[in-house]
């Protein structure tokens, strides 16, 4: 009798077959392309049969993929389902998180395991900023870009993304007689984000700028790195006002211009609607979105003392 797969192949079988595409379903389960083409070809081997047929724009299942699509979904849903209840009883929740959204989430979780010490969090920080609850080993996530739309999963809106330009204290010389303008930003080091600048450019347009004050320039694959760089001093970045606003309260950096530019986006905390949340998710659910609403008055607060 054949051993059987590992559960990572086969999970990684059903990524493939949901996406029909290697590079999609990589990007899904944080892996190389080529992780994801060497496992396939290694489950195809060990069943003796072919999964996908290659096309010129991605993959279809054969045959005998089809016919174990249904199969293997519903032998992880029942694995999903004991692991929920496992992890009902024991109180531990496993919650993926982007990593710009970690300075935001995990300085509440500390707090919130000290005053609740019976409910054991554990976050996972991700470059990724969605998630695939029947590849993946959370019970919820926080999810950032448009408001999710997953069949059979709970979106919570949390706060929406407000940028502005953040920087260290001692990069900044305010002028005293006159407010701060992007003119300002003129031979300073500009830290982006993203690689197509778009969040520099989005708050530079509500200015009523079409390009960028100076050409010096640093670009990174995440907003935490941007901001890790501008506390360091090393240039200024655009940050977003509800993830940073404990470093602008203790001061680590500074948001020199009162101009805050919503980008669309949001934050939102995602969970599966089956098996049932367990009390402890519940618990976890609320007190998360008690902490939201704490902050997006914080943000309307700041928003009407800058318009004032």
């Amino acid at each position: 009798m054949k051993p059987l797969p590992s559960l990572d192949v086969l999970k990684t079988f059903l990524v493939v077959a949901q996406k029909l595409n290697f590079t999609r379903a990589a990007e899904v389960l944080n892996v190389t392309q080529g992780a994801v083409s060497r496992q396939i070809a290694g489950l195809e081997a060990h069943l003796g049969y072919a999964l996908f047929t290659r096309q010129a724009r991605g993959l279809a299942l054969t045959h005998h993929g089809a016919l174990l699509v249904a199969p293997l979904q519903q032998a992880f849903t029942h694995i999903d389902d004991a692991l929920a209840k496992g992890g009902a009883q024991s109180g531990i929740l496993r919650v993926k998180c982007p990593t710009c959204a970690m300075r935001w989430i995990l300085p509440r979780v500390i707090r919130l395991q000290n005053e609740r010490p019976e409910l054991v969090v554990e976050v996972t920080a991700s470059v990724s900023h969605g998630v695939e609850f029947a590849a993946e080993p959370f019970d919820a996530a926080i999810v950032f870009g448009a408001a999710p739309s997953l069949k059979g999963v709970t979106a919570d809106h949390l706060f929406d993304e407000v940028l502005t330009p953040v920087c260290a204290p001692e990069l900044w010389k305010p002028k005293k007689h006159a407010a701060p303008t992007p003119g300002d930003l003129a031979g300073k080091t500009l830290l982006h984000p993203t690689r197509d600048r778009r969040d520099w450019l989005l708050w530079l347009g509500a200015f009523g700028y079409t390009g960028l004050p100076s050409t010096k320039a640093q670009h990174f694959d995440t907003l935490d790195l941007a901001m890790s760089s501008a506390m360091q001093g090393l240039g200024v970045t655009i940050g977003d006002v509800s993830l940073i606003e404990e470093d602008l309260r203790a001061k680590r950096v500074i948001a020199p211009f009162p101009l805050c530019v919503t980008s669309g986006a949001a934050y939102y905390l995602a969970y599966p609607e089956r098996p049932a949340p367990s009390p402890a998710l519940q618990q976890f659910v609320q007190w998360l979105g008690d902490e939201a609403a704490h902050t997006r008055r914080r943000l309307e607060a700041r928003t009407h003392a800058a318009q004032a």
